[in-house]
Order: C-alpha cells, then structure tokens, then sequence
C-alpha cells in the first residue's frame, strides 16, 4: 500500500509538472507567435482612383436656370462620392428571384453602398452636352490603405 502511495504522489508530481511546463510552452509560443507576425507594408507609390457622377440639370429644383446648375453641380458630387465609396467598401448587393413552373417570374436585385471616402479631390465639374452636369473625383488609395492600417 505504501508503494502504491508513493507511486501515486510521485505520477501526480509529474503530471503537475507536466502541466506546468506545456502551460508555459503555450504561453511562449502565443507570445512568438504574436511578435513574429509579418508586418504588412502599405504602398508608398500614389495609386489613384477616379469616378464621375452625373446629374441632370432639367430635373433638378429650383426657380432659376442658375440654382438648377448649382444643384445639378451639387448632385453629381455627391454620386461620384459614391461611386468612390463602392470602389473603396464594396457595395452590398441583394437579389431575389421568382420561378414558377420553371419559368423565371421575377428577377429583382437591389444595391447599397456606405462608407467613408477621405482624401478625395475634384478633378473636374463640367456640363455635358446642355442638360447634364458631370463631376470627376479622385482619391489615392494608398492614403486610404494607410489610414485603414493605422486605424488598426
């Protein structure tokens, strides 16, 4: 009996130390782990990015031809912002469709973009033909990847 008790104290002292020793391990090894991650290099050289927005200046409010330009100025900006936005986030898209008797009923998609455009630029605002108003913007995406990195 007493051999057996010895026996059993010395396996649980070993066990213990066993424990011990792999704890640590781990616990070196997630440390190493989280120092030796490769840190990502964000691109130095400009990479521009440009989108244009359309608006037309007949369908805009106002009560001069003067204010409908302006709106139509102001309107263009704002779809080219969000193109960028979707070039820049992504853009979410949803789709559903019908079938009936195997033949497609209904086919309906919708789209969504949101997200913040930082650093852009307007490269130009022009009127196209005479009732349409376009506006370029540009932003260069490696100031936007290194904000998303500092962020981080």
């Amino acid at each position: 009996m007493v051999i057996k008790r010895a026996l059993f104290v010395a396996f649980c002292a070993l066990s213990l130390s066993g424990c011990e020793t792999l704890a640590y391990t781990l616990e070196n090894a997630s440390a190493d782990s989280a120092q030796s991650r490769p840190v990502r290099q964000v691109a130095s050289q400009p990479q521009w990015v440009s989108a244009t927005g359309y608006a037309p200046i007949s369908l805009q409010p106002g009560q001069t031809e003067q204010q409908k330009i302006l709106m139509a100025m102001r309107a263009s900006k704002l779809q080219a912002y969000q193109e960028l936005a979707a070039i820049i986030n992504g853009q979410y898209l949803f789709g559903t469709s019908r079938v009936e008797d195997m033949v497609l009923q209904n086919d309906q998609f919708r789209t969504s973009v949101a997200g913040i455009v930082r650093g852009a630029r307007v490269v130009k605002s022009y009127p196209v033909q005479s009732d349409t108003y376009a506006t370029v913007l540009e932003v260069d995406l490696s100031q936007v990847e290194r904000a998303w990195v500092q962020a981080r």
